[in-house]
């Protein structure tokens, strides 16, 4: 561990995700923190009554190399990174200070290794998607197909509890690409299939069935480049109230038959409409990754990872990447160099320590192998 504790920066410190990252944080000593927004009064809130958390209003939008003066690692927890502009990474490189974000725009992680040359030379590491996507997908995929020859399908669903805090970002992200061309690997192919589309109906242990439809997600991408699966890689998430899932489906159809460009413009109420649902349904989410292939004994498997939290500690699971980047670098183990997507970087143990502090209940099946 160095002497001086970590200065970490948090872009976003006050939102849906960036404020949960906040509140784990200081839970643990040997960091010091800079909580940055527009506002300060929300950020004054969340550092009140704890030393060594310092807030900053900035616009991450026009962010520059002497606001990261003095800073070891940014963490961009504000998005939507959907058709996102790269100022803070940009400020981090000149800045020589580590960058990490919880990015899930698809075209944002997967151009991030435009600046691997320059992070490299800057001696930094730019991490993109450390989040449950790719960066806990990875992780879980990993254990599950640890020593397998062959992977042939993967799936991974998201499934938040209705009651769950939900800010405009994360409704920009779902909205940018409702209605528009997905291209997803499926049936051993690239194909390109509505985002929002693919309806059907999904069983997840512990938390029964729900609505689940196709995502625009960097895993898309990633899952095939790091796991070759020969027959399919797929992202779905659910809505918990079939009113709301079904009726984004239903409104994700102009924009399928070109009728309108894009629904992001009616984020605003969109958002105000979900909130007016916020006290139906539960508090209950999940998360479940399923993958079949041949194992290491040469026979056919299929595996299934599942994580449910109530009490609305689902929303936490997104920021646990960034905490265990965050630990690493306090730690003196954060030995990243250039820019990367978070995939395969952390370890299922890293999450594990916080999904048991959290009470966030995990099991791993085993199933039969798909027909």
């Amino acid at each position: 561990m160095t002497d001086a504790p970590a200065h970490i920066m948090i872009i976003g410190a006050s939102g849906v995700f960036g404020s949960r990252l906040v509140q784990l944080m200081q839970k643990e000593p040997g960091w010091r923190v800079t909580l940055v927004g527009r506002r300060t009064a929300p950020l004054e809130r969340l550092a009140a009554g704890h030393d060594g958390y310092s807030v900053r209003a900035l616009d991450r939008n026009l962010i520059c190399a002497d606001d990261l003066a003095g800073v070891d690692l940014v963490i961009d927890a504000s998005g939507p990174f959907q058709n996102s502009h790269s100022a803070v990474i940009d400020a981090a490189i000149d800045a020589r200070c580590h960058y990490a974000d919880l990015a899930d725009g698809r075209d944002f992680v997967g151009a991030i290794g435009r600046f691997d040359v320059r992070a490299k030379a800057a001696n930094i590491a730019v991490i993109t998607g450390a989040s449950s996507v790719p960066a806990l997908s990875h992780a879980v995929l990993d254990h599950l197909t640890a020593g397998w020859r062959e992977v042939e399908a993967i799936q991974v669903g998201i499934y938040p509890g209705n009651r769950a805090p939900r800010g405009r970002a994360v409704v920009e992200a779902i909205l940018s690409y409702s209605g528009k061309p997905v291209r997803v690997f499926r049936d051993g192919r690239w194909q390109q299939l509505p985002g929002w589309g693919m309806l059907h109906r999904a069983d997840i242990a512990g938390v029964g069935k729900r609505w689940a439809s196709i995502c625009d997600t960097p895993d898309q991408d990633l899952l095939v480049a790091r796991y070759a699966p020969t027959k399919s890689a797929e992202f779905f998430a659910g809505l918990e109230l079939p009113i709301l899932h079904l009726g984004l489906w239903g409104l994700s159809l102009p924009v399928r038959w070109g009728l309108i460009p894009s629904l992001r413009p009616a984020a605003g109420i969109m958002l105000w409409m979900a909130q007016r649902f916020l006290r139906f349904g539960s508090d209950k989410g999940a998360m479940e990754v399923v993958v079949s292939g041949t194992d290491a004994a040469g026979q056919r498997a299929r595996r299934r990872w599942t994580l449910a939290a109530d009490a609305n500690r689902g929303p936490f699971t997104p920021t646990l990447a960034a905490l265990a980047l965050a630990r690493r670098l306090r730690d003196g183990r954060f030995d990243f160099r250039g820019a990367m997507p978070c995939a395969g970087m952390l370890s299922l143990a890293e999450f594990d320590r916080d999904f048991d502090a959290l009470d966030m209940q995990r099991r791993i099946d085993s199933l039969p192998p798909a027909s």
